[in-house]
């Protein structure tokens, strides 16, 4: 069991902290590019490639996506409800509550937990989320409605594209399947190094706030995914997949909106960096159970 813990939990830890040392090297590292490339290229190519051939009925990788829309409902009650009797701001505090890092380290944690079925059922989970991010999350923190902005996603879309693949039983073209399994091979150590370059450049200044606000998240986001399997009858690694990604820590994406949007964006990169940090010490007792169940 050991064996097979780190062998989930050292690439990620290991990459991630190439890309911390990368950044803190004062090397040169074109966020904004991969950022592109990863959005735009590689995941809608990784989306592509993995559902599309992905053996899994297509009703669970619905529902995969359908637990994933349910956990940021039942985080978001949730979460408001604690925050107003805490006389704190949601516009802050809300986004980095119920939305967690599920692409940059959520997939990967599927891939190597879990393996293909894992990674097909985490992308699914994936997309639903940065569905609700970018939209019900600009919502929360700048109190506008951007679905423009998510219609123009190629993630949304190329999600529509593999699900409709996967259902009608078409196969890509063997030369369109190559470039795209090689395209979205460049999508998860992008996601990775990134995610520790995000890390290295964060500031913490609040640590007890972030603390306490980190636990939530975690120990929130755990027991979300736990109802919301039990709710939706999941078993086995769509159980597992689901209960993985809601205990995330916060996603990186939380302190690029505060910040965009001032709202108090160090308070949110404490949540971000603390709950990361966090997660790491929660990741091996969770998968040791999610494993052995």
């Amino acid at each position: 069991m050991t064996a097979q813990l780190m062998a989930v939990i050292a690439p990620i830890v290991l990459s991630a902290a190439v890309g911390y040392g990368w950044a803190r090297s004062r090397l040169d590292y074109p966020a904004d590019f991969v950022r592109r490339v990863v959005m735009w290229v590689g995941t809608p190519c990784l989306v592509i490639s993995t559902i599309s051939r992905a053996d899994v009925p297509p009703v669970t990788l619905l529902l995969s996506g359908a637990a994933s829309l349910t956990v940021v409902t039942v985080t978001l009650v949730a979460f408001a409800l604690l925050l107003t009797a805490a006389g704190m701001s949601r516009r802050v505090y809300l986004p980095p509550m119920i939305f967690p890092n599920t692409g940059n380290m959520g997939v990967p944690l599927c891939l190597f937990a879990f393996g293909e079925e894992g990674l097909a059922l985490g992308l699914a989970f994936f997309v639903a989320m940065t569905f609700a991010h970018f939209t019900l999350g600009l919502v929360i923190t700048a109190g506008i409605r951007e679905y423009r902005q998510v219609l123009r996603s190629p993630i949304v879309w190329s999600a529509l594209i593999a699900v409709t693949l996967l259902m009608t039983g078409t196969s890509l073209p063997l030369w369109l399947d190559n470039t795209m399994t090689l395209l979205g091979g460049l999508t998860i150590p992008l996601m990775l190094l990134t995610l520790g370059v995000s890390l290295a450049s964060i500031r913490v200044q609040t640590i007890g706030r972030a603390f306490v606000l980190s636990a939530l998240r975690l120990v929130g986001g755990l027991l979300a995914g736990v109802l919301v399997a039990w709710l939706f009858s999941l078993e086995g690694v769509a159980r597992g997949v689901v209960i993985l990604q809601a205990a995330m820590p916060a996603a990186v994406f939380n302190y690029m909106f505060a910040l965009q949007q001032n709202r108090s964006p160090h308070d949110v990169a404490g949540v971000v960096v603390v709950s990361t940090l966090l997660s790491f010490l929660m990741l091996p007792p969770l998968l040791i159970w999610l494993l052995a169940g």
